[in-house]
C-alpha cells in the first residue's frame, strides 16, 4: 500500500480523501484515478463518492474510514462491483420522489392542496435537480473511462455499459420528474390566479352594488341646510327607503351584465 501512496500525485490524493468530491477521469502517467459521487436516498438526500486508482495490473479502492487504499481482486470488476451496488439501488430508490410528483398531482387535480403545497413543490424540485446535476457529471466521467479502456481486451464492457445505463436511467427519470414540476407548478398558479381572479370579480360586485349607498350616506352626511328629508319625522325612513330602492336597482343592473357576460 505505500508503493501506490507514493505512486499518486498529492492533488490526487486530496480528491480521493474528499467525501464529497464531484466525478472526474482522470489520465496520469502509471496510473489512472476514477471518482464517481452517486446520491444516496435514505430519509434524506446524501451524495457518496467513491475513488479508484488503476494501474496497468491493478486496481485500489479508497477507503475513506480507514483512511488507505484498498487493493481490489481484479482490475475492472474490482471497481465494478463497488459501484454496481449503488447505482442499482438508486434506480430502485429514485421511485419515492416519482411516488410524491404524482402524489402532489393527485392533490391539484382533486383540488385538496393544502397551505404547504409550495414548501413541498420546492424541497421535491430541489432534491431533484440535485440528483440531476450529480448524476450529469457521473455519466460524463463514466463515459471517459469506458471510451479510455474500449480497446483492452480485458475490459468488461457489457459491465460497465450497464452500470453507465443504469445512471443515464435515472437521469432520464430525474428529468422527467423535473418537467412535470414545472407543469404542476404551471397548473397550480392558474388555480390560484383563477381563485384571486373570482375573488376579486365578487368584491367587484359588491362595491358596485353598496357604492350607491356610500353616495348617500355621504351626501345625508354634509353639514349644509336644505337637504331633502331634513324636516318631518319621516326623514330617516324615506333616506332608508331610497338606499333600498337605489341597491335593488343597482343588484339588478350587476346581475343583468353578469347574465351577458356570463353568455358571452
Amino acid at each position: 500500500m505505500e508503493n501506490i501512496e507514493q505512486l499518486i500525485d498529492a492533488l490526487h490524493l486530496e480528491d480521493l480523501k474528499n467525501p464529497l468530491h464531484p466525478s472526474i477521469f482522470d489520465e496520469d502517467e502509471g496510473y489512472n484515478m476514477l471518482i464517481l459521487r452517486l446520491p444516496n436516498i435514505q430519509n434524506e438526500l446524501e451524495t457518496t463518492s467513491y475513488g479508484f486508482i488503476l494501474t496497468h495490473e491493478h486496481s485500489y479502492f479508497y477507503n475513506r474510514d480507514e483512511g488507505k487504499f484498498q487493493k481490489l481482486d481484479t482490475l475492472f470488476e474490482g471497481p465494478h462491483k463497488f459501484m454496481d451496488k449503488p447505482a442499482d439501488k438508486l434506480l430502485k430508490s429514485f421511485g419515492k420522489f416519482q411516488d410524491l410528483a404524482v402524489t402532489m398531482e393527485e392533490t391539484l387535480y382533486e383540488d385538496t392542496t393544502t397551505g404547504d403545497f409550495m414548501q413541498q413543490w420546492l424541497t421535491l424540485k430541489r432534491d431533484i435537480l440535485h440528483i440531476e446535476r450529480v448524476l450529469l457529471r457521473a455519466s460524463s466521467a463514466l463515459s471517459q473511462f469506458i471510451e479510455f479502456y474500449d480497446k483492452n481486451d480485458a475490459f468488461p464492457m457489457n459491465h460497465y455499459v450497464d452500470l453507465h445505463e443504469h445512471i443515464d436511467r435515472t437521469m432520464r427519470a430525474a428529468n422527467t420528474q423535473l418537467t412535470k414540476l414545472d407543469y404542476l407548478y404551471n397548473f397550480y398558479n392558474a388555480r390560484t390566479n383563477e381563485r384571486m381572479n373570482r375573488l376579486i370579480y365578487f368584491l367587484t360586485i359588491i362595491s358596485a352594488i353598496f357604492l350607491p349607498l356610500n353616495l348617500v350616506v355621504g351626501f345625508f352626511g354634509m353639514n349644509t341646510s336644505g337637504l331633502p328629508f331634513a324636516t318631518g319625522t319621516s326623514g330617516t325612513l324615506n333616506a332608508i327607503a331610497l338606499m333600498l330602492s337605489l341597491m335593488t336597482v343597482t343588484s339588478i343592473v350587476v346581475y343583468i351584465w353578469h347574465r351577458k357576460t356570463g353568455k358571452s
